[in-house]
């Protein structure tokens, strides 16, 4: 009805009037009279002009500056963190219990520290697959320890995964944008190619 009027209301009434009184009635009109579904709500990265924008600037700065054999010669990076402590959702982990304090007893308590131990893996991925992970158990870097922990065994894993002729590309996170690894990268000693943050 909906999808052919636009509207609930029927063009004549065929009883007396429904009132709806509980969830499951409501939740039964909604799917059965109108034809409708339940969606989770999605997450996405809110996208402002500006970004738009300098996305396009980029795509066309590409376009104008790599063939399609270049471009799978990139290698893409980033970085994780992980919690020590373990992922906990308050939704969905659940102990099966007859009382509260059976459930307690069966681990229904999540204990989190403060400020937890954080390690953190860095890869890489290309045309050809994956580099070699690498895991630092100080989750913690700046710049400085970024170039020399990470950085500097960058390019290996490039050459061994993709050859002499390559083009490192990073995300936007602060320790890429920093001027001290921008100045690092953009040293052809040591990436045969790089995308910095200017594109």
């Amino acid at each position: 009805m909906i999808k052919d009027t636009g509207s609930i209301n029927l063009s004549y009434s065929s009883g007396r009037p429904r009132t709806v009184r509980t969830k499951e009635g409501a939740q039964r009109i909604l799917r059965e009279d109108l034809g409708c579904f339940p969606y989770k709500k999605i997450k996405q990265p809110k996208l402002t002009d500006l970004h738009k924008m300098k996305r396009a600037k980029f795509a066309n700065w590409v376009l104008n500056h790599y063939t399609k054999e270049d471009t799978e010669k990139w290698l893409f990076t980033g970085e994780k963190y992980f919690d020590l402590d373990g992922v906990y959702n308050v939704q969905n982990d659940r102990v099966w219990a007859v009382s509260r304090e059976e459930a307690d007893g069966q681990c229904a308590i999540h204990q989190k520290i403060k400020f937890p131990t954080k390690v953190m893996v860095w890869f890489g991925v290309c045309s050809e697959g994956l580099t070699t992970p690498m895991i630092f158990e100080d989750g913690t870097m700046d710049a400085e320890m970024y170039i020399k922990e990470v950085l500097s065994v960058a390019p290996k894993c490039g050459n061994n995964t993709l050859g002499n002729h390559w083009t490192y590309q990073q995300d936007g996170v602060k320790l890429h944008i920093h001027y001290l690894t921008q100045e690092w990268c953009t040293n052809p000693d040591h990436f045969p190619d790089f995308i910095s943050q200017d594109r």
